[in-house]
């Protein structure tokens, strides 16, 4: 059986599962919104269970069908001066960006065919030369 680290096994399930692609830096997140032509800042929090199933539906949906698409995440409880400073007040709650400007935003409840369904066209257009 692999060795576990002790760091490893004293985190919360959460902590282990959002540890790619987090943001930390306010400067760090709008340089990426600035400079992506595609981007999805999901917020969460590791006590909120709609974020943890959330998650890996999103990054599935992502890596599917919207490959061009950058994914960050961001700790609410955290990073709370990057969730106020974009408006985030509850989780989970995704914010789409394209070429730098908000596109859309869902906060609470949420769909993924709905999400797929509203980002499809913006993105064909977006990265027509990429698919």
């Amino acid at each position: 059986m692999p060795k576990i680290s002790s760091n490893f096994k004293n985190r919360t399930f959460a902590q282990n599962l959002f540890m790619e692609n987090e943001i930390t830096s306010l400067n760090d997140l709008v340089d990426l919104v600035e400079k992506e032509k595609g981007l999805i800042a999901y917020f969460y929090s590791e006590r909120c269970a709609p974020c943890v199933s959330l998650r890996p539906k999103v990054k599935q949906m992502i890596d599917d069908e919207f490959r061009s698409i950058n994914l960050v995440y961001i700790n609410s409880v955290h990073q709370p001066l990057i969730a106020a400073h974009f408006g985030v007040f509850a989780n989970p709650a995704l914010i789409v960006f394209f070429e730098g400007k908000e596109f859309r935003r869902y906060s609470k409840y949420i769909s993924i065919n709905e999400l797929g369904g509203d980002i499809e066209r913006v993105y064909q257009m977006v990265f027509a030369e990429e698919i």
